[in-house]
């Protein structure tokens, strides 16, 4: 049984695909600045490619859920990650679509919306900042299906999350 024969191996993914300037702005804009919420939680993208996103949040005051221990409220970890899912679906949509401009391919996402969403809390959200990573898993026609983690300042893994994504 520890041969591993036959089992199906997870995909290196590799990408030649850049993005444009022009649409990593658009997209850093749209993000961080006009979904409102993710501004009140201050996500920031760190890392866009077309197979990851990385993300931060900078512990403060209002995001606390537990003040005994300064914990991270876990609706932040949940919308954090539901965030960062839809974020790597754009990305996804807007590898696939290179032969577009940059501003047709940001107006793609007027119909992205989360269908479905599941968040494991492993370990309390304890720390002065925190990573969070997303990949698409699949990106089909009308559904893209996501995975995403929530890291603490030293990178241990503190939450899982997958997701599905309406597309169209």
């Amino acid at each position: 049984m520890g041969d591993n024969q036959g089992m199906p191996q997870p995909l290196k993914k590799t990408s030649l695909i850049e993005f444009e300037p022009e649409f990593i702005a658009g997209l850093k804009d749209i993000f961080e600045e006009k979904i409102v919420f993710n501004r009140l939680l201050g996500l920031k993208i760190a890392v866009l490619t077309p197979e990851r996103v990385t993300g931060r949040i900078v512990m403060r005051n209002e995001l606390v859920g537990h003040y005994a221990y300064n914990r991270v409220h876990g609706g932040v970890i949940s919308a954090g990650l539901d965030a960062m899912g839809g974020l790597a679906v754009m990305a996804a949509i807007g590898a696939r679509h290179m032969d577009e401009s940059p501003l047709e391919r940001l107006h793609r996402f007027a119909k992205l919306g989360t269908i479905d969403l599941r968040i494991d809390y492993l370990r309390p959200g304890v720390g002065e900042h925190f990573e969070l990573r997303a990949e698409v898993m699949r990106l089909g026609s009308r559904v893209a299906s996501t995975r995403m983690e929530f890291l603490d300042a030293e990178g241990k893994l503190l939450s899982t999350g997958s997701g599905a994504y309406i597309v169209s």
